[in-house]
C-alpha cells in the first residue's frame, strides 16, 4: 500500500494518500515484550516505511532502539538484548509532522519531573508550534527532533497530576488535532486516543497480559484476543496492578474516525468501527456500481488496495471480475530523487498487464482514490498498450478537494487534482473513456456515517477542529533554532 515506488533510477510518487503511522504497546508477565512488539510492528508495516523503533522497560529504566528503514531491516537478534522487560511500545513511521530523518524516528525518549518516558504517536498536533514555544518558556525544554511527538512527550514529562490518567487528561486539554499515543515509563504502559477518535487504536488480551495497536490485524498475528476499540478520549494504563481505564470528561461526544482508514489505509483483515475492512470495501464497490454503471466486459482493480472494491463492483453490476494488472510486490525502497522522464517506466516496474485477459475488452478499472493525478494516466496508458478497447475509471472515494491536517500526508490544495479541475477535465487528463467518483452520501451510507462519526474533511472541507489552512508538515522545523 505504499504511495511511492522507490527504484534505483528514481522515486515515483504513486497517486494515493501517504500512510500515517502504526503504534503498538505490549505488557506481558512473561517478559520478551520487545519481541512481541516487533512482530506487531511487522503486521503494521503498511502504515509507514520510513523508520521504526521499539522502547522497552524492565521496572528500572527505558531503553529505545530506532532507525531508518523497514522493521525487518532495523532489528537483528543483538538489537533485542538491551530491550529486556515485560513492557514495550513500538512505532513504524511515515512522516506527517517533521522530515524523514533519524532524529524523528520514534519512540522518542525524554525525561522531566515525571521521570523518564518514551512516546510513539499516530496523528498530527495542529497547535504543536505554539505548545513547543510554551514548553520552552515555562519548562526550559530542549527539543532534539522536529516532530510533534516530542511536544507530546515533553508535555507528559512535565504534566501536572497525581496519576498518569490525570497527566494525560492535562495534555488532552491543550492538544489540538489527531493522536493515538502509546507511552512507556519504567513501570507503566499507557495508551490514549484523542477526544474525537480521529486515529484508530484497539485493545487486545494476551494469555499473559495486554496489547494495544493501531489495527486489530496486529493482535491476530500475536495470537491475542480482540477486545474492542478504545473510545475517543480514553486512557488505558497497564502496570503490575493490572489494566485500568478512564475517559476524559471534557470530550464533546462527537466521533470523527478518519474515513480513509476504511477506504485505503487499514489492512483488509482489520476491524474498525465494528466492521471488517474488507467487507466495507466490497460494499463501497457495490455502491459505486449503483451510482456509476457502464457497459463493459470486465471489472479489474488496481492491486492490491482496490481489489475488494472491484469485486464488489463486479458483483453488483453483473460484469465479470478478473485480474488485469499484476503488481510487483518486491520493488525495493531507496531514497533517490525522482526524474520525470522515468515516471512511466516506474509504473511499469510496479504493474504489468495480463494482455490475454484485457485485449479487446471494455474495462471498468476500480481505484480507491485519485489525489494528484500523477499515476492514473500512466496506468490507463499501460492498459491501452495492453490492448484494452475502452477504459472506464471508477473511484470508490469522493473527489479529494481539501488537504488533511490530521495525520495524513496527502497534498496541498494546489496539488489536489479535484480541487482545481472539473470532472470532465480530470477524465481528459487521465485519458479514460469515462470517470466516476463515489458520492459523499454514498460513502457515508456504506460506512454508517450518515449521522456523523467520521472525518470526511478531505472531501467536504468540514474539519472536525479548526485548522490553519497554511499548516505544513515541516512547521516545527521552521519554528526557530530550538527545533534543530
Amino acid at each position: 500500500m505504499s504511495s511511492e515506488l522507490d527504484l534505483p533510477f528514481g522515486r515515483v510518487p504513486f497517486d494515493h494518500p501517504n500512510e500515517e503511522c502504526g503504534v503498538i504497546g505490549v505488557f506481558t508477565s512473561e517478559g520478551e515484550a520487545s519481541r512481541l512488539a516487533f512482530f506487531g510492528l511487522f503486521a503494521l508495516q503498511h502504515r509507514g516505511q520510513e523508520s521504526a523503533g521499539i522502547a522497552a522497560a524492565n521496572g528500572e529504566n527505558v531503553v529505545v532502539h530506532a532507525d531508518m528503514g523497514l522493521v525487518t531491516q532495523i532489528f537483528r537478534e543483538p538489537d533485542f538484548y538491551p530491550l529486556v522487560g515485560n513492557m514495550a511500545i513500538g512505532h513504524t513511521r511515515y512522516s506527517t509532522s517533521g522530515s524523514s530523518e533519524l532524529r524523528n524516528a520514534q519512540p522518542l525518549l525524554v525525561e522531566g519531573q515525571n521521570g523518564q518516558l518514551a512516546v510513539a504517536n499516530n496523528g498530527n498536533i495542529i497547535n504543536a508550534v505554539q505548545l513547543k514555544l510554551q514548553l520552552q518558556d515555562e519548562w526550559n525544554c530542549t527539543f532534539t527532533s522536529t516532530t510533534d511527538t516530542e511536544v507530546i512527550a515533553q508535555m507528559l514529562a512535565h504534566a501536572i497530576g497525581a496519576t498518569w490518567e490525570e497527566r494525560v487528561f492535562y495534555c488532552m486539554r491543550q492538544l489540538e488535532g489527531a493522536y493515538s499515543i502509546v507511552v512507556q515509563t519504567k513501570d507503566t504502559m499507557i495508551a490514549a486516543r484523542d477526544p474525537l477518535g480521529i486515529r484508530p487504536l484497539c485493545l487486545g488480551k494476551l494469555d499473559t497480559g495486554w496489547i494495544v495497536a493501531s489495527e486489530s490485524c496486529a493482535l491476530d498475528h500475536l495470537g491475542a484476543e480482540y477486545i474492542r476499540e478504545l473510545e475517543p478520549g480514553e486512557v488505558i494504563t497497564v502496570d503490575a496492578d493490572g489494566m485500568h481505564t478512564a475517559t476524559w470528561s471534557g470530550g464533546t461526544g462527537r466521533r470523527a474516525l478518519c474515513v480513509f482508514e476504511l477506504i485505503y489505509f487499514a489492512r483488509p483483515d482489520s476491524i474498525m468501527e465494528g466492521q471488517l475492512v474488507h467487507s466495507v470495501r466490497q460494499r463501497l464497490g457495490a455502491q459505486l456500481a449503483k451510482e456509476h454503471p457502464v457497459e463493459a466486459d470486465l471489472v479489474i482493480g488496481i492491486p492490491d488496495s482496490s481489489t475488494a472494491a472491484a469485486v464488489g463492483y463486479a458483483q453488483e453490476s453483473g460484469i465479470p471480475y478478473s485480474e488485469g494488472l499484476v503488481k510487483n510486490r518486491y520493488v525495493g525502497r531507496t531514497f533517490i530523487e525522482p526524474e520525470q522522464r522515468l515516471r512511466d517506466l516506474g509504473v511499469r516496474q510496479k504493474f504489468n498487464t495480463l494482455v490475454d485477459v484485457i485485449q479487446g475488452k471494455r474495462l471498468v478499472v476500480v481505484d480507491d482514490s485519485i489525489v494528484r493525478g500523477t499515476t492514473t494516466p500512466h496506468v490507463v496508458n499501460l492498459l491501452r498498450k495492453g490492448g484494452a478497447k475502452e477504459v472506464h475509471m471508477r473511484v470508490c472515494a469522493p473527489p479529494i478537494k481539501h488537504p488533511c491536517f490530521m495525520g495524513v500526508d496527502m497534498a496541498t490544495r494546489d496539488e489536489l487534482l479535484a480541487a482545481n479541475n472539473s470532472l470532465e477535465e480530470i477524465r481528459v487528463m487521465v485519458g479514460a473513456d469515462s470517470l466516476g467518483y463515489l458520492s459523499v452520501e454514498g460513502l457515508m451510507k456504506v460506512v454508517g456515517g450518515s449521522s456523523g462519526g467520521f472525518c470526511d474533511a478531505c472531501f467536504t472541507g468540514n474539519y472536525p477542529v479548526p485548522v490553519q489552512l497554511e499548516l505544513t508538515k515541516l512547521a516545527l522545523e521552521q519554528s526557530g533554532p530550538a527545533a534543530d
